[in-house]
């Protein structure tokens, strides 16, 4: 090898011994630079553990400091709270799960008098053997062991209840315990003899003035009784007086007793009303009534005194509303007496219309009846309307005023339609009239209108003649809701003219017109040539059924018109004849009667006697008078009368006895006379209690003529003579 190779290859071994050498320079280096790092990385992590650790040592030091003031509040608490315990009037005392006392205020602790046993670490039986053997309660009649054994017992359970315990010196005391979560119990103790004094003192209370409250009630109940016998004199022969042939002056004296008389009663009833209202004792008594038919008994009882003042009351019943509903007859009759006889009394000109509608739901359930009185009287100020449902409030003015009255009329009509469920309200416009509302809530009886009281078909056009606007307009509406082409006329001369132009197949026509009457116009009809029915409206249905030209007429219905009467007469007509199929046949003559009607009326009073015979005695009946309730069940075996008046106060035997006697009576032999009472017992109530007797209706004295002449009526049986006729044969 040759030097220069040697020196090549050296050459190359230190260049790469240099190379190796710088690679593991720079190796150890990068080592160097990692190791560095690392520990900078652990220095830093140790820092950060110090720190940390110093925090928990912090916030350790700061924990035990929150907590030392936490303790220390709570121990201000359960003092503060012990001292609240100790301060208050009533017992406090807790007991652990074992029944030993953990501690107990000095109230709680001094219903034991000081017994030093009594302290934290007693067990509750030997607090209740110490509370027996010292004789700190009453026990009454039971054993220390009885007695002891009933608290345990009561203690023992999962919730006790509160018990009153009587101690030793007349004081009573109540206990409440109860348990908690874990088995401790707290005990309270409550001083309660003020309260069982105040309880005993109201209690005895209450018993005196129910006492005075009977005692009220049977002076109410005695007093109304006492004054509505004579006033029954007084009223009854004021309207046989006023009937007769008078002077201006002795008709003036007439009307003012009459009138005088009439007030106080009104004052008497308004009064006895709210007294029962007012003391809650006003039970309501529902059945099923008929609801038209019991305002059109009270449009009867009303239209006589209606009349006199040139005022028309008017009905307005929803053909398609059912009549019979569920209810107390008694005070819906109240409250339309009340809402009705306002509307007359504040009523000079005009009249007075009853409308009633209403909503069902479905068949058979509960309807909202809608009834408004509608009047054309002076009106209510609008400020005043609210004033007016007040207690012995009325509307003071000059046109008012001259209206007497107790001022409790409208406020007993709220609170019986309250009562009812129902709500009443007003509107008027002053000077132009009034009109009061009444909804009530009243479970349907029946459908509307009875299958096969429907009117024949082929009577599709009908005539009303009729002079009153409104009544007119009525029957139109009435007639049209019924599928009828109507026509109306105010007079018979118009009627004539249209019956001329165009017949009609029904003729509807008022009695009482100017000019020519209703039947008059009938007779001019059949005269000249027309066979359609006629049916003529009068406000005295009786009467108007003996006119000679009856015959002319298919029926008579009484004014205003129940719709069950016009639907049943409406049902019961043929149309005539075509023209060219022969004369139609003359109408068929009602058979005479056989005999007249017999009443017997019991009446120990003879003054009262005289006053009903003078007010029947324009009917064709035959009276008969029984002094008392025996005499009337012998009369009634000999007479066997058609109805029976029966007064209820009598010697011997009273009106509810007779009753009773004469439906035994009935019940053996059968048959129902009708029977009504005619008496001066007017509470609440009262009608009740005599119509449990047995007697069928129910007529206050003083008597009214109209209601008597009204039950005589409606009670005569088919066949017989009609009442309103030759004078009464009064016997007895």
């Amino acid at each position: 090898m040759t030097l220069a190779n040697k020196l090549a290859e050296e050459r190359r071994a230190r260049l790469a011994a240099e190379r190796l050498l710088e690679q593991k320079q720079a190796e150890l280096h990068a080592a160097n630079r990692k190791l560095g790092l690392h520990a900078r990385a652990l220095s830093t992590e140790i820092t950060e553990t110090r720190a940390e650790v110093q925090t928990v040592r912090d916030e350790n030091q700061r924990v035990k400091s929150d907590l030392g003031a936490a303790n220390q509040k709570i121990e201000i608490a359960e003092r503060r709270l012990w001292h609240s315990i100790q301060a208050i009037e009533d017992g406090f005392a807790f007991f652990d799960a074992d029944s030993r006392m953990i501690a107990a205020n000095k109230a709680w602790l001094a219903v034991f008098d000081g017994l030093e046993m009594v302290r934290p670490g007693i067990s509750y039986i030997e607090i209740l053997q110490l509370i027996t053997e010292e004789g700190i309660v009453n026990i009454g009649d039971m054993s220390r062991h009885e007695w002891r054994e009933q608290m345990l017992d009561r203690w023992q359970g999962p919730a006790p209840e509160p018990q009153v315990i009587r101690l030793w010196n007349g004081h009573y005391i109540r206990l409440t315990d109860r348990r908690g979560a874990g088995g401790d119990m707290v005990s309270l103790v409550q001083n309660i003899t003020a309260m069982i004094r105040y309880e005993k003192e109201l209690k005895d209370a209450r018993g005196r003035a129910e006492a005075a409250n009977r005692a009220k009630s049977a002076f109410l109940a005695n007093m109304s009784h006492e004054i509505r016998t004579p006033m029954n004199g007084v009223v009854g022969m004021a309207d046989l007086l006023a009937e007769g042939p008078l002077d201006d002056e002795q008709r003036l004296y007439v009307t003012t007793i009459k009138h005088s008389a009439e007030a106080l009663l009104v004052i008497i009833n308004d009064v006895l009303d709210y007294s029962k209202i007012e003391a809650d004792r006003l039970p309501l008594h529902p059945e099923p009534f008929d609801l038209e038919r019991c305002i059109h008994e009270l449009v009867t009882l009303m239209q006589a005194h209606a009349r006199d003042r040139g005022i028309d009351i008017l009905v307005d019943y929803d053909l398609f509303l059912p009549t019979r509903f569920v209810g107390d007859p008694g005070r819906v009759r109240q409250i339309l007496t009340n809402l009705v006889g306002n509307a007359v009394k504040f009523t000079e000109a005009g009249h007075v219309m009853i409308r009633v509608t209403g909503m069902q739901a479905g068949e058979g359930a509960e309807a909202d009846i809608r009834i408004s009185i509608e009047d054309t009287g002076i009106g209510i100020p609008r400020e005043k309307l609210d004033h007016i449902f007040g207690e012995f409030n009325q509307v003071d003015d000059a046109k008012s005023r001259k209206f007497e009255g107790t001022g409790l009329g409208l406020a007993i009509t709220q609170k019986l339609v309250r009562l009812m469920g129902g709500d009443l309200w007003v509107e008027s416009d002053e000077g132009r009239g009034s009109t009061f509302g009444v909804s009530l809530p009243l479970p349907v009886a029946e459908a509307a209108i009875p299958e096969g009281a429907r009117p024949d078909p082929r009577i599709a056009r009908a005539l009303v003649v009729e002079p009153h606007t409104t009544c007119r307009a009525l029957l139109e509406r009435q007639l049209a809701a019924l599928g009828m082409e109507v026509t109306a006329c105010a007079d018979a001369s118009a009627a004539r003219a249209q019956v001329a132009r165009d017949a009609p197949d029904l003729v509807i026509v008022d009695h009482h017109m100017e000019g020519m009457d209703g039947f008059e116009l009938a007779s001019a009809l059949r005269a000249a040539g027309h066979a359609m029915p006629v049916i003529v409206l009068s406000p005295n249905s009786g009467s108007a059924a003996q006119d000679p030209a009856r015959g002319a007429v298919q029926a008579v219905l009484q004014k205003p018109v129940a719709r069950r009467d016009l639907l049943t007469a409406l049902a019961g007509l043929t149309p005539p004849a075509p023209a060219g199929t022969g004369p139609a046949d003359p109408p068929a003559k009602a058979p005479p009667a056989p005999r007249a009607m017999r009443v017997l009326a019991a009446e120990d009073n003879k003054t009262n006697r005289l006053v009903f015979s003078k007010m029947v005695q324009a009917l064709d009946i035959e009276l008969t008078f029984a002094g008392n309730g025996r005499e009337a069940v012998a009369l009634f075996q000999s007479l066997a009368p058609d109805i029976v008046f029966m007064d209820i106060s009598m010697p011997e035997m009273d009106g509810k006895e007779a009753t009773r006697a004469i439906r035994e009576i009935e019940a053996r032999e059968g048959g129902h006379v009708p029977i009504v009472a005619m008496t001066a017992h007017a509470m609440n109530g009262d009608d009740t209690e005599i119509l449990a007797a047995g007697l069928d209706h129910y007529l206050t004295k003083p008597l009214k003529r109209a209601a008597i002449v009204a039950q005589i009526t409606t009670a005569t049986p088919p066949g017989l003579r009609p009442p309103e006729g030759a004078p009464t044969q009064a016997v007895g």
